[in-house]
């Protein structure tokens, strides 16, 4: 900004490079966009060393990231999101009558595109409001799976309601694309998929991935995979529970046992303040790799991830069951105890027997 002698001010924008010290870091999941806030460590003519400066990250702006260490972990999951065929593998819309989400799934995260409420009044009879409503609302879901939905990327669309409403808009969809010819509808109406889904709320996305029909659908994707270790360590703790652990202390006891098959842990772990955190479970993660175990990792932002945090957000699946661990760490201690009190008596054996020598020299020194 500059200042004239008149008082007058005028102010040009001018294209610099920063350098700040990162000391926040935002991420908005509906505009995909990651907000960095810090001070400035490179003084410029334009901007003061120390400033702090906020500056938003997104699609098509080149930075570059320095840091003191780089773990595996994170480079892989650079390496992941800078293959251009990782993408949104799985669109999904859960709806109840009056109520629809419509979101697109990809490899990290679940973002919710659209949501359309639509007030639905009940029948009566000899008033046509309620179908004028209902179609209304399937018009607002046909219209946002056009603009949304990019079939060329989409491997599959699932759909699922309680009741019939599914059936309903599928069959309203079907009609209205052949009447408007539609292509990309009509071209690829074998990518719906039809289940069941407990409301229209973006938390029924866990029925729709716990139906066995619709993971074999999803085969080919990264997320079926982690739904499938996730259901099957569920199912293992009904079945088998001494081969399935979860929490950092049993999970690491297992580990060194050698015994993990499949690790399943949250992103949220590695995000961690704590740096010596963070690091625990870095090692934890590339020692099960090295011991030729699997590892899964689910991000917080996905249904599956959320679930699996509320079991601490570490868990494995063994590959042979395993005795309670806490019941072998008390048979160890057991086992010190008892060693300890067996050295202490064959001490105090030796010490009876020394002093008994003892007494028996001074004896016959004294001539008895």
């Amino acid at each position: 900004v500059n200042t004239s002698s008149t008082g007058s001010t005028t102010s040009n924008k001018v294209r610099t490079n920063l350098t700040i010290r990162v000391k926040k870091v935002d991420f908005d999941p509906e505009s995909l966009q990651v907000r960095i806030s810090g001070p400035n460590v490179e003084e410029s003519k334009f901007v003061k060393l120390g400033a702090f400066h906020t500056l938003t990250l997104e699609l098509g702006r080149n930075f570059s990231i320095e840091k003191e260490c780089w773990d595996q972990i994170f480079l892989d999951r650079i390496e992941e999101a800078c293959n251009l065929e990782r993408g949104a593998e799985i669109a999904a819309i859960v709806m109840q009558t009056g109520l629809a989400h419509l979101c697109l799934v990809t490899g990290s995260i679940t973002v919710t595109k659209a949501r359309i409420d639509v007030t639905i009044p009940k029948k009566r009879t000899g008033s046509s409001n309620h179908a004028k409503a209902l179609k209304k609302f399937y018009e607002a879901v046909y219209q946002a799976v056009l603009r949304h939905v990019d079939f060329g990327q989409i491997k599959c669309v699932l759909c699922g309601s309680p009741g019939y409403v599914k059936d309903d808009f599928f069959k309203y969809m079907m009609e209205e694309c052949v009447k408007r010819d539609d292509r990309p509808i009509i071209e690829n109406k074998k990518k719906f998929v039809l289940c069941k889904a407990s409301s229209g709320h973006k938390h029924a996305l866990e029925d729709i991935f716990s139906d066995a029909s619709v993971v074999e659908r999803m085969t080919e994707t990264k997320l079926a995979k982690e739904v499938h270790a996730l259901n099957s360590f569920m199912r293992m703790i009904d079945t088998h529970p001494d081969k399935a652990y979860y929490g950092y202390n049993h999970v690491a006891k297992a580990n060194e046992e050698l015994a993990i098959e499949c690790l399943l842990i949250t992103d949220e772990l590695f995000r961690s303040s704590d740096l010596a955190t963070r690091k625990k479970y870095v090692a934890l993660v590339e020692s099960v790799r090295e011991n030729g175990g699997k590892t899964f990792m689910f991000s917080s932002l996905h249904v599956s991830g959320q679930q699996l945090n509320q079991l601490s957000g570490i868990a494995a699946i063994l590959r042979y069951p395993l005795p309670d661990l806490e019941q072998l760490e008390l048979d160890a201690a057991e086992y010190e105890n008892e060693s300890s009190s067996d050295s202490d008596s064959d001490d105090n054996a030796n010490m009876n027997d020394g002093g008994m020598e003892r007494v028996h020299e001074d004896m016959f020194d004294m001539g008895l």
